[in-house]
């Protein structure tokens, strides 16, 4: 009974070890950039005036709610446009569209580049060049012009837009999944695998391709400001979805009231050039923090 008593006394007095949560290493080196941390907060700050334009701007932004040509207001916060559409509406709207079209060609086109990289640099030998080849005809091709000829032929509808622009843009992406690929493959961990009889399937999908993601998840941060622009472009020059309200679109409408109603082009401008700022803050930041060789010598340091 003593002992019991004894056994039981130890271990209530015992000191427990605390558990403790590490910080991972790549979100302490990003969030030691200030330009980085700026990045996201206008990012998320977009995203939120995206998911919310019903509840910010309930108007409908091709309604008119005033008289033509209104300079910013109280009434009017961005001033309304040569219909007497409130630009305030447009602007928060079209902010939806910019993330659709950017976030969508980043996805698919970080898809195509995903597969295309890593069965070229896993199988190797003449597949690797064939897809090479195949990469460099989708890479010379001129996006824009391309992009501007389909919206003329096809109607620049945003399924238009997103697909073709999903389809130049995933080359980067392979050609730096392909590189990580080769130098992953040739790594202990993979040969212990194919060692102990792992099918080449698996260990591509479950060792390979997961450690050479980073590189491709920091290109698709930036193609989104890549895809924003050129959506904008096009809608600029006409031959976006004119059922759709986006940035570029109103740019389009501004360009005859240059002189005489600044707002129509300074506040979607200004969005548009924030937006994409931001974005590519923010994939500079990633590729920082995910980025092994930029390390600092203090996280080199033993943990007290």
């Amino acid at each position: 009974m003593s002992q019991v008593t004894l056994s039981q006394t130890f271990h209530e007095t015992a000191p427990r070890k605390a558990i403790t949560w590490r910080v991972p290493r790549w979100w302490t080196r990003f969030r030691q950039q200030p330009t980085t941390l700026v990045g996201l907060s206008v990012t998320l700050v977009i995203v939120f005036i995206a998911l919310s334009a019903n509840e910010l701007a309930p108007d409908d932004p091709f309604t008119s709610v005033g008289a033509a040509l209104q300079p910013p207001s109280s009434v009017y916060w961005f001033g309304t446009d040569d219909l007497g559409r409130s630009v305030f509406a447009q602007v928060v709207h079209g902010a939806r569209v910019t993330l659709v079209v950017g976030l969508s060609v980043a996805f698919l086109a970080t898809l195509i580049g995903i597969g295309i990289g890593g069965l070229a640099g896993f199988v190797g030998g003449w597949v690797d060049d064939a897809l090479m080849r195949f990469t460099e005809v989708f890479q010379v091709l001129p996006r824009f012009f391309l992009a501007i000829t389909i919206a003329a032929f096809f109607g620049g509808s945003v399924l238009n837009i997103v697909l073709v622009l999903a389809l130049t843009f995933w080359t980067l992406t392979a050609r730096l999944l392909r590189a990580q690929v080769l130098s992953v493959r040739e790594r202990e961990f993979v040969v212990a695998a194919r060692a102990i009889g792992v099918r080449e399937n698996t260990i591509l999908r479950r060792h390979v391709i997961p450690n050479a993601l980073p590189p491709a998840l920091v290109n698709a941060s930036l193609l989104v400001g890549a895809a924003i622009l050129v959506e904008a472009g096009l809608s600029f020059l006409g031959l976006g979805d004119r059922s759709i309200v986006s940035w570029g679109y109103m740019l389009n409408n501004a360009q005859p009231f240059l002189q005489t109603a600044w707002w129509m082009s300074v506040f979607p401008g200004t969005a548009l050039l924030t937006t994409v700022v931001a974005v590519n803050l923010l994939g500079e930041g990633l590729n920082d923090a995910l980025n092994p060789r930029h390390a600092t010598f203090a996280e080199a340091m033993p943990q007290k």
